[in-house]
């Protein structure tokens, strides 16, 4: 977490990308020039992507308006994004597998406490997969 700053004034989106590092102890990594707050957080062990955080135009989501809007992609099975897109705060993953990913809107919509569990599920979904004895 940044020094001297009180969690509550951080936005949703940088308190995600601190509990990401802090909980499983993964940098960002910014990949594209031309979009630099596009972050990408691999599982260590496979190296594959469970969060991409990025700032995207409200319309790409099919909101009103076309100023930036922070979102984060989390992968989860497909029958987790049927039922997420229910609810308010889901869209249809921007940039990845629709089938397999969702965006979740860093707007303060949902509660930290409720893309946590969204996390862990990403997060172990890219390990690698124990060998059975």
């Amino acid at each position: 977490m940044k020094r001297g700053v009180c969690m509550a004034q951080l936005s949703q989106r940088e308190r995600m990308m601190n509990y990401i590092q802090d909980r499983y102890g993964t940098e960002p990594e910014y990949l594209w020039a031309k979009y630099p707050n596009y972050a990408v957080f691999r599982q260590p062990a496979s190296r594959k992507w469970f969060a991409a955080v990025m700032d995207i135009p409200r319309n790409r989501l099919e909101l009103q308006g076309d100023d930036l809007v922070d979102v984060m992609d989390v992968k989860c099975g497909p029958l987790m994004v049927g039922s997420l897109l229910a609810q308010d705060g889901f869209f249809p993953a921007y940039h990845m597998s629709k089938s397999s990913w969702i965006s979740v809107i860093l707007d303060d919509t949902l509660s930290d406490e409720d893309i946590y569990p969204l996390l862990e599920l990403s997060y172990d979904s890219v390990a690698p997969k124990r060998k059975k004895p």
